[in-house]
């Protein structure tokens, strides 16, 4: 996760279990061995690094955000997390493969993350992702950027990362991988709860609200909710308009 986002870790695991659940047949994809070691990068509060350790691979969990890393050392004390930048690894020829789910799209500097996961791999290593791809939350995006240009009178710069299946295959392509699969695919993501959208926001949008006065960030929080009840609940059910890449990528 990226360390620029204030990460609430409680409701993460409270509200949005949806992640690491939707994630665990990446974990499948990977297929770890006993004796591999492996990265898990963006792993947050630990529960897929916990699964790829049940197959018997030495795995470090690894996240940029303090309260992400704090959490998975209490979930999981018997793995090892560190807390650190992913633009910034300083990991080489380390690992049999790189895990990463619903994090990349996070990590701005896509080509300093590409050349860090390159430098950790070992020859012939591979990288398993799976994250936001192009028009992922796109609806949710327009009514939080709608609405913060209405009251500071600017729209927001995106501050994630969603490329298509050729952008990202040609980053990958070009520091040294030979990408061996990218699919993009839509996935609906129920959330929990009457107040699904609202805790949605408040973990993976607040940052955008922050640009607005104290005083005028929870009015502005209700009037986007409610730009999106027509688009995105139905019967009480709110739904996240979530689209994926899925990369299986080989260091060459």
């Amino acid at each position: 996760m990226p360390s620029k986002v204030k990460w609430d870790a409680e409701l993460y695991e409270a509200c949005h279990a949806f992640v690491w659940r939707c994630g665990e047949s990446m974990v499948e994809l990977l297929d770890p061995k006993p004796g591999e070691r492996i990265l898990d990068l963006g792993c947050g509060t630990g529960q897929l690094t916990d699964k790829i350790a049940e197959h018997g691979a030495t795995v470090i969990g690894l996240d940029s955000s303090p309260d992400m890393v704090g959490q998975s050392r209490r979930n999981y004390p018997q793995l090892h997390f560190v807390l650190q930048d992913a633009a910034a690894m300083e990991f080489e020829d380390e690992f049999d493969a790189i895990f990463s789910n619903a994090a990349l799209h996070w990590m701005l500097d896509a080509t300093a993350v590409i050349r860090g996961m390159y430098r950790a791999l070992r020859t012939r290593g591979r990288l398993v992702a799976e994250f936001g791809g192009r028009g992922c939350v796109q609806t949710i995006d327009r009514a939080v950027m709608n609405t913060v240009a209405r009251y500071t009178g600017c729209v927001p710069a995106p501050k994630r990362f969603f490329p298509g299946v050729g952008e990202y295959a040609a980053l990958l392509d070009e520091e040294g991988f030979e990408t061996r699969f990218a699919h993009l695919f839509d996935r609906p993501t129920a959330l929990t709860g009457e107040r699904g959208m609202e805790d949605w926001i408040r973990q993976f949008s607040w940052f955008y609200f922050e640009a607005l006065p104290p005083s005028e960030r929870e009015p502005a929080l209700r009037e986007t909710v409610e730009r999106l009840r027509p688009l995105l609940c139905q019967d009480g059910q709110w739904t996240a308009d979530y689209r994926r890449l899925r990369v299986i990528a080989v260091k060459i």
